[in-house]
């Protein structure tokens, strides 16, 4: 498994998105899929306290259980109630109180609010620093304007990441947000790598959508699954996988540090971690900008 730092800490190039705990899968299932990242190099932990109806976190350590130590832990405050500073303290609380520690190591804004000014919820988030219920603070689904803003309203802590959406079929982040980043040291870490599945190959066209799987129930965007098939031929002809590419090419980007991915079984963080080996030239990265078009 490839590191990267990411401010103090040195992380897993491939980090285990844990939303699926505690709603897709159940205690005995997070285990197997926990052990599989940390018998597969896997040392980055993502949660949140809303994840799995707030059993997440409780089902993460339990999982991880004397080999807590050994790994970095984030989670998330603010999705549904707020940014106020009292509300990131309780938060925090209830994170540590449910995880089971002492201290949180990577405590990220879940989404901005714009009903709070970032420089009170900074001060509260530097408060848990300097008591030591957290370690260092990261911030997600901010814009460039309000990542430049947070940085000129910190007083004390400072983010060290940013956590937004980022993938060959999103390529949002590319207008300003990984420059940002670049420009006040933050780690960039994408979520939803794989597009909710559109980059697994497991979604084609003309073929039945799987049961079970997570756009079962939902709407596919034909423009994006046409892109994916075309993504898909792409790496078939240089012997490649969809899945391959999807995760090569994120861990080409600037700023990037751990790309997250979530699991249901063992055998996906097997072949999240073995996807990562792919190094493209420049002109394959010309023609999947001209396959995205972007």
């Amino acid at each position: 498994m490839d590191m990267r730092p990411l401010g103090p800490y040195t992380v897993s190039v491939v980090g285990l998105g844990c939303n699926n705990f505690g709603g897709r899968i159940d205690a005995a299932r997070t285990d197997a899929v926990v052990g599989a990242a940390l018998d597969a190099g896997i040392n980055f932990f993502d949660t949140a306290d809303i994840y799995g109806n707030s059993l997440s976190e409780g089902l993460l350590s339990r999982a991880l259980g004397s080999r807590r130590d050994e790994v970095v832990i984030a989670t998330k405050f603010g999705y549904l109630d707020g940014a106020a500073p009292e509300t990131a303290k309780r938060a925090a609380e209830a994170s540590l109180k449910r995880l089971g520690m002492d201290h949180i190591d990577l405590y990220y804004l879940h989404k901005p609010d714009p009903s709070v000014p970032i420089a009170d919820t900074l001060g509260a988030l530097d408060e848990l620093v300097q008591q030591g219920a957290v370690r260092e603070i990261a911030c997600s689904n901010l814009s460039p304007e309000q990542l430049h803003e947070a940085e000129a309203a910190a007083s004390g802590a400072r983010f060290i990441a940013l956590q937004n959406e980022y993938s060959l079929l999103h390529r949002a982040p590319e207008e300003g947000t990984l420059e940002a980043c670049g420009e006040l040291g933050l780690g960039f870490v994408p979520y939803f790598p794989l597009a909710s599945g559109l980059l697994t190959g497991k979604y084609r066209r003309g073929q039945p959508v799987p049961a079970g799987t997570r756009l079962a129930d939902r709407e596919i965007d034909e423009a994006k699954l046409d892109t994916a098939e075309r993504l898909i031929a792409f790496a078939e002809e240089r012997g490649h996988t969809i899945l391959e590419l999807a995760f090569s090419w994120l861990l080409m980007q600037p700023t990037i540090t751990s790309v997250i991915a979530g699991a249901t079984r063992p055998e996906q963080v097997q072949a999240n971690v073995a996807a990562t080996g792919w190094t493209l030239s420049s002109e394959e990265l010309a023609e999947i900008d001209r396959i995205t078009g972007s």
